[in-house]
């Protein structure tokens, strides 16, 4: 039911009417004009009621006299008469029907009571309904009012006392909310804007509207009265507290912050009152300086006062986080004041107090950035920023340096000694955080500060800075300031790292959609800014160089300190986190700098590390140290925490022989592989850090790599120094599983990032290859088997990776270290499997070029000298035959070299693993292969037969080299077709280049070639040092050439009488002549030489024989063909010169086999048919008898030579 309802209008009046009713009564005795008055009350409400339809509004024009009835009533001072005037007043007021002026009446009448000490609590409670529920009470009226409850708050009545402190409250909100709500009528009016400076005149409220004055007039006396000076609007105040003013002050500060930011006349009182009145009031605690004797001060005030320093501190966390863009330069001076107040020298309570200040503005992202705008970035300006993260870096340290207590007076960076630290705190130290024995706590050079839960993440929850009760400073417990202070410092590394990062992807997503939207390029995200913001990148860049020093070494003192898993944990996310968002801004000195405090903090106590060492020098001239405390120093309180969970060997010659790693420092490596695996692409040139402390890990706790280079644990290898508890052998698996995972998460890192990485593998097994040059020591193989991990997992981009990584590989191969050289090995030829046996896209099969590059590492294993990488090399061709031997192609002729790149100094069973090979290729992959690949073939085969290590090799050899010409008769016309088509290519090409054509045996067509490089090849062989080798070469050739010899062109015979046959013969003549006469005693191991093989000589006379034999059995067999060439005769000369001088040679065996051969070629008999008989004839010069028909390409045969008729005679 509304007040202005028929029936609460209705009730109203009866109220009234019995309200007087009940005055009249009870003053019928003894105050008659009091009872006049209310009589005349009900009549005159009768009256009102009966002319008037809108009842309330006449009442409230009447008010002066409705109401006087109740103030005469008042007047009389009665306990009873007066609570009843009281209560019908008040029911007059909650029904808005008193006036102005009766409203100020009213004001006065309880004015005099409260100066006769009437009805005090009543007396609020009436003003407070007087100035809710209406506004008519303004200007002097108002400031009676107001002063009338402070007065009440000065009263000895406790329970009046704080009454009358919630009412004032309550009125000066309700001053201020009056005017806001005033404003809000007004808002749709245009005005002027307002400019910040406003006038210098201190009463000029003109341009107010009465709300807004009256607000006006209300805050500036409280600024006087907290100055204590008098007021000028509140008349009538006696006295003032200095804390309830401050604390008047903040709540309308903090809660009507429009107020003063769109109205100048306020925005003047907050420059030119509050802000020089809030330092004046700080000037003791400046001033101030604990433990020294100081010159006797005029008052009390002088001394920093817990109450008034504790409210100041709020009044300026509010200015700062409400008005900071109005008082820019106000605010530097408070964030330089309380930087100060963390100074050792400070109370102790002050120091809370600040640190409780701070992290409220740590926990305000935005704020701080624009710290960072305003001061760091201005020439000329202090740097607000970079000194609060530094003086909470300082507070921390001093905190170690010198304990509570102790006066502290040590400079800064100087060590006190922390024995006097003992445990003074015992029992308090738990305040907050629980039993002493398991409390999580920081522990440094034996002084012991117990860390407690002081408030929840990303809040600052106040404790010392929300005693507005207290008077005395508190006693603070042990601790309780670190914990305030390393929240802080959380808080501002979550909050600037989240508001960065957001922002980033922000501009990532924008440009992303500009891309996307349109073909122009997106605009570079700095060009967002206007003309007055500085560039985001800037800011961003600018906060993260001012505070990572400070931070950083904050962070590593207290992850040094740290005796509790969670807060570790804490520390090293924020080390973490900075570092990624470093190295996503670019900024590689922070970056390398907090990634090197996680390595330090994973390796033992003073591990000489000097990638660590060199990155951490330029750190070292800070006033506090970063390395780490030996593991010995552990004190009591934190062994629980720090058990030692392995101890090791170390990979570098260490001072102190064998290492031990702690539960943090494991803790700290998982951090250090969570880094690596999720911000892998932000890591740049530090990946070198990460993996060289990685590496010294894995050795320490012995991870070997196994099959695909992932790490096991294995106890196998290791000395008896190797110790690991059960807590770090169950954790082993999983720190070798994340190792797996973050080498494989290199496949997302952009191409760059993987360089990198693989850059720093690279350089990482090259210092791996170094410390185990010319001794016999393990090495290290963790960076090549995480190469080739990365490697395999990159197959989809392998050829932007391929050449690094292959040729820092094929160096490890020829490491004079075996077990190097077998992974160096093992990781090559792994890659070049796992990389043909990819699908790639497009197929090897269309991307020739890669397919090369994959198989090229394979080919130059050939010039390392070292057996086992040979075998290994050969192994992994026997296996790509098996596996990937249809689709080589284009990559023949590159694993042909490589079976072929045989000597004679490898040893037989190399040589029999690379047969293996080509048998394999000649048995199976012939056809497979393009046809120009067969030529090398050939000359692989027969280099086989040349070794001098296996004679079973060398025949076979021979036998395959049969097998290949069997294979090009069966397939020839396939084969002649594609030569002939590849030869028109290479011949467009060459003319291109303007070079001749250069291959063997050219002009003869290209299949003849292939043949010719067949026969010349078992030419070779027919005079090998070997007798056996050499008749079965023979054997074979002249087998080959009487079988598929029809084959050839008929030009091509002329290449091979000449360059073949004859070339033959003139090196078994030689080389029978100059045979060697002496006997050999036996044939290798226990096989007799028959007597008629017994020298050299003998040896070399049954090849010439078998030579001669052949080749007079080709010339007879082939003399029509012969014949139609056009230097028959030169070649007949010839072979008879050599028939000649074997029949001469004083060997029996030979000139009979020489006689036996000139009886061949001289044989009637023609192998054709017998109508051509009389060529043979002709071609002694025998007349024919009649003329045969003429066989196409034969000419008119010349009479023989010479030497023919004379032998002949």
């Amino acid at each position: 039911m509304t007040t202005s309802s028929p029936e609460a209008v209705k009730k109203l009046l009866e109220n009234m009417q019995t309200d007087l009713r009940s005055l009249s009564m009870e003053c019928k005795k003894k105050f008659p004009p009091v009872k006049e008055a209310a009589e005349s009350g009900i009549v005159k409400i009768k009256t009102i009621a009966a002319r008037n339809t809108d009842i309330l509004a006449a009442l409230k024009e009447s008010s002066s006299e409705v109401v006087q009835p109740f103030l005469m009533g008042c007047g009389t001072k009665e306990a009873k008469i007066t609570q009843l005037c009281l209560a019908a007043i008040q029911r007059l007021m909650s029904h808005e029907v008193v006036s102005e002026a009766a409203a100020g009446n009213i004001i006065n009448m309880l004015w005099q009571l409260m100066e006769n000490g009437l009805e005090e609590l009543k007396l609020l409670q009436t003003v407070l309904v007087l100035l809710t529920t209406n506004t008519v009470v303004h200007d002097e009226v108002l400031s009676k009012a107001i002063v009338l409850c402070f007065r009440l708050h000065f009263t000895k009545d406790t329970i009046t006392n704080n009454t009358a402190a919630a009412t004032v409250r309550q009125v000066v909100t309700v001053v201020f909310e009056r005017m806001v709500a005033e404003d809000d009528r007004h808002k749709g009016i245009v005005e002027p804007p307002p400019p910040v400076q406003g006038n210098s005149n201190r009463r000029s409220v003109s341009t107010l509207r009465p709300s807004a004055k009256d607000a006006y007039m209300l805050f500036q006396d409280l600024c006087q009265l907290v100055n204590a000076d008098a007021p000028y609007w509140l008349v009538g105040m006696t006295e003032m507290t200095r804390t309830f003013g401050l604390e008047l002050l903040e709540s309308v500060l903090n809660d009507f912050p429009g107020v003063f930011l769109q109205h100048q006349e306020f925005s003047f009182l907050l420059k030119e009152r509050v802000c020089p009145l809030v330092i004046k009031l700080f000037s003791p605690n400046i001033k101030f300086r604990q433990g020294l004797a100081s010159a006797p001060s005029p008052g009390p005030v002088e001394k920093p006062y817990f109450p008034i320093c504790m409210r100041l501190l709020r009044v300026v966390s509010v200015l700062i986080k409400h008005y900071y863009s109005l008082l820019v330069t106000e605010c530097e001076i408070f964030l330089s004041l309380l930087v100060k107040f963390l100074d050792g020298e400070k109370p102790q309570w002050l120091r809370a107090v600040a640190v409780e200040s701070i992290h409220r503005l740590c926990v305000q992202p935005h704020l701080l950035r624009s710290f960072c705008q305003s001061y760091d970035m201005k020439p000329h300006s202090t740097k607000v920023f970079r000194d609060i993260v530094n003086a909470l870096g300082s507070f921390i340290q001093s905190l170690f340096i010198a304990p509570s207590t102790v006066p502290a007076n040590a400079p800064a960076g100087g060590s006190v000694s922390g024995g006097q630290a003992g445990l003074q705190g015992g029992t308090g130290a738990v305040g907050v955080g629980g039993v002493l024995t398991t409390q999580a706590a920081f522990e440094y050079r034996g002084t012991w500060i117990p860390l407690m839960t002081v408030n929840v993440q990303g809040s600052a929850k106040a404790t010392y800075l929300e005693m507005l009760d207290k008077v005395e400073p508190p006693s603070i417990p042990e601790g309780y300031a670190m914990s305030v202070a390393f929240s802080a410092l959380l808080d501002l590394v979550r909050g600037i790292t989240a508001m960065i990062e957001r922002e980033l992807a922000k501009e990532a997503a924008a440009a992303a959609a500009a891309h996307n939207g349109s073909d122009t390029p997106p605009v570079a995200p700095q060009g967002q800014a206007n003309d007055q913001e500085p560039v985001p990148q800037l800011v961003w860049e600018e906060m993260v160089n001012a505070c990572w020093c400070g931070l950083l070494a904050a962070l590593s003192l207290l992850l040094d300190a740290s005796t509790d898993e969670t807060a570790t944990e804490n520390i090293l996310k924020a080390e973490l986190t900075m570092a990624s968002l470093c190295g996503r801004l670019g900024l590689v000195t922070p970056r390398d700098a907090f990634i090197t405090a996680i390595c330090k903090a994973s390796l033992p106590p003073h591990y000489a590390l000097t990638v660590l060492s060199s990155s951490s020098a330029s750190l070292g001239n800070k006033t506090y140290s970063i390395q780490g405390q030996s593991v010995q120093m552990i004190s009591p309180s934190s062994e629980s925490h720090q058990q030692v969970v392995a101890v090791g060997q170390p990979l570098t010659a260490q001072p102190q022989g064998t290492v031990v790693l702690t539960a943090k420092n494991i803790q700290c490596m998982r951090t250090l592989l969570n880094l690596a695996h999720y911000h892998g692409a932000v890591l740049g040139t530090s990946w070198q850090l990460v993996l060289a402390t990685l590496q010294h890990l894995v050795w320490i706790l012995g991870l070997k790599p196994g099959t695909g280079g992932a790490l096991k644990p294995s106890r196998a290898v290791e000395g008896p120094s190797t110790v690991l508890t059960t807590a770090v052998m169950t954790d082993l698996p999983v720190i070798s599983n994340i190792l797996s995972r973050l080498f494989e998460s290199s496949q997302y890192l952009d191409d760059v990032s993987l360089h990198h990485l693989i850059n720093a593998l690279c350089s990482l097994s090259t210092e791996a290859m170094e410390i185990v040059y010319g001794n016999n020591k393990e090495p290290s193989l963790f960076a090549v088997a995480k190469l080739l991990e990365t490697g395999l997992v990159n197959m989809d981009r392998i050829e932007i990776l391929w050449r690094p990584l292959t040729g820092h590989l094929l160096e490890v191969c020829q490491h004079p270290n075996s077990r190097m050289r077998e992974w160096g090995a093992e990781a090559v030829t792994s890659l070049i499997k796992a990389g043909l046996a990819y699908k790639h896209n497009p197929p090897l099969s269309q991307n020739q070029r890669l397919q090369l590059l994959l198989l090229s590492p394979l080919k130059e294993l050939s010039g390392i000298l070292h057996a086992d990488i040979r075998h290994r090399q050969l192994e992994s061709v026997l296996q790509i035959l098996q596996s990937q031997g249809d689709s080589l192609g284009p990559g023949w002729p590159l694993v042909l070299g490589v079976i072929g790149a045989i000597r004679n100094d490898q040893g037989e069973s190399l040589i029999r693993t690379a047969f293996q090979c080509l048998q394999l290729v000649v048995t199976d992959f012939l056809p497979t292969m393009p046809c120009t690949c067969l030529q090398i073939v050939v000359d692989v085969a027969g280099s086989f037969g040349l070794q001098n290590q296996e004679l079973n090799i060398s025949l076979t050899s021979i036998g395959l080299l049969w097998n290949i010409s069997d294979y090009f008769f069966q397939r020839g016309e396939i084969i002649e077709q594609e030569l002939n088509r590849e030869e028109a290519v290479m011949e467009k090409q060459a003319r291109e280049k303007g070079v001749a054509l250069n291959r063997p045996f050219h002009p003869a067509p290209p299949f003849d070639c292939l043949w010719l490089c067949l026969y010349a090849k078992l030419g070779e062989l027919c005079v090998d040092v070997r007798p056996a080798v050499r008749k079965s070469a023979g054997q074979t050739l002249f087998s080959t050439i009487s079988a598929h010899g029809t084959l050839l062109h008929p030009s091509t015979w002329h290449t091979v009488v000449w360059k073949v046959l004859f070339h033959l013969l003139d090196c078994v003549r030689k080389s029978s002549t100059t045979a060697d006469k002496e006997k050999i005693e036996s044939g290798g191991g226990n096989i007799l030489i028959h007597h008629s093989r017994d020298t050299a000589e003998k040896q070399w006379a049954e090849t010439w024989v078998l030579t001669l034999a052949g080749v007079a059995r080709i010339f007879n067999t082939r003399r029509y063909l012969l014949q139609s060439l056009g230097d028959f005769f030169k070649a007949w000369e010839v072979l008879l010169d050599h028939i000649q001088s074997a029949a001469l040679s004083k060997n029996n065996e030979v000139s009979l086999a020489a006689l036996k051969s000139f009886q061949e070629i001289l044989q009637i008999t023609s192998p054709a048919r017998d109508s051509e008989k009389p060529d043979a004839l002709a071609a002694m010069g025998v007349p024919a008898l009649a003329d045969p028909p003429p066989r196409l390409g034969s000419r008119q045969t010349p009479p023989p030579p010479p030497a023919a008729l004379r032998f002949a005679s």
